[in-house]
């Protein structure tokens, strides 16, 4: 357990400014978790990880130059992308497929998985913002990049991508435009979820600290294979980097949250 990593951190230059975070980039778990009781084909599919995202992480990451931290776990373990008061933290059942391994589970077990996988993937994210913000002198750009099913409960979901966020704007605007300046692309703005998240990594991270940052999903049929990611890549490169160079962007501003009073755990 001890050579587990919980995250992995993708050198940058971070005089260039930027984050770029993958929550649920990788479908890992530590030897003495087996499979949690589950088939080995349930780790390909999303219930897992963001099928895509590592790949697009490390191709965005070379192609700016910029740091990365990555997930280094299954969602199924703990799910890095929740509070730590959460009741869907360590989920008992995903879309469907029963994880005997997570139900029951004791207290002790709960806490366990918090402080070794969960802290350190938040201390990473935390220390590498800071790293970043110290070399600059100004508030980084963060963004978060995520992958969501083409379908739910047989409905079609019609998005080719979408943009997550609170209450903060800056970075979220800038990205919608320019990602529906192609007329070939179905963008979408808070689907097919909400990204107001009490706790969440954008929350805690970004929203309560005054930065600049927007979550992106991508479908994940989309950025399935190679080809796939390099070609959201190629898109998605020139776009941040613009973004990056608005002074607005790294400036530090407090968003009231629409979730409700600032927590941080």
């Amino acid at each position: 357990m001890n050579d587990f990593q919980s995250f992995e951190i993708l050198s940058g230059n971070r005089d260039k400014g930027m984050v770029i975070l993958g929550d649920h980039a990788m479908r890992r778990l530590p030897e003495t978790y087996g499979r949690l009781g589950l088939p080995e084909t349930a780790f390909s599919r999303h219930i897992a990880y963001d099928i895509g995202i590592e790949g697009l992480c490390r191709a965005l990451s070379a192609r700016l130059d910029v740091p990365a931290v990555l997930g280094g776990f299954s969602r199924l373990l703990i799910d890095p992308n929740r509070g730590e008061d959460d009741p869907t933290l360590i989920m008992k059942i995903s879309d469907g497929a029963i994880i005997p391994g997570n139900h029951p589970i004791s207290e002790e077990e709960w806490n366990y998985r918090i402080e070794t996988f969960h802290r350190p993937y938040h201390r990473a994210v935390s220390e590498t913002i800071a790293s970043v913000a110290a070399a600059t002198g100004k508030a980084p750009l963060v963004l978060s990049l995520h992958s969501f099913t083409p379908f739910w409960k047989g409905v079609p979901r019609p998005w080719h991508a979408s943009v997550l966020w609170d209450s903060d704007d800056r970075a979220v605007l800038p990205l919608l435009a320019k990602l529906g300046a192609n007329t070939d692309l179905v963008i979408g703005d808070n689907e097919p979820y909400d990204g107001a998240l009490k706790n969440d990594t954008m929350y805690r991270h970004c929203m309560i600290k005054g930065i600049a940052h927007a979550l992106l999903e991508v479908r994940q049929d989309l950025i399935g294979d190679e080809a796939g990611i390099a070609e959201w890549a190629d898109r998605l490169a020139p776009i941040f980097a613009e973004m990056n160079d608005d002074p607005a962007l790294h400036e530090y501003k407090i968003h009231s949250s629409r979730t409700g009073p600032y927590e941080d755990n």
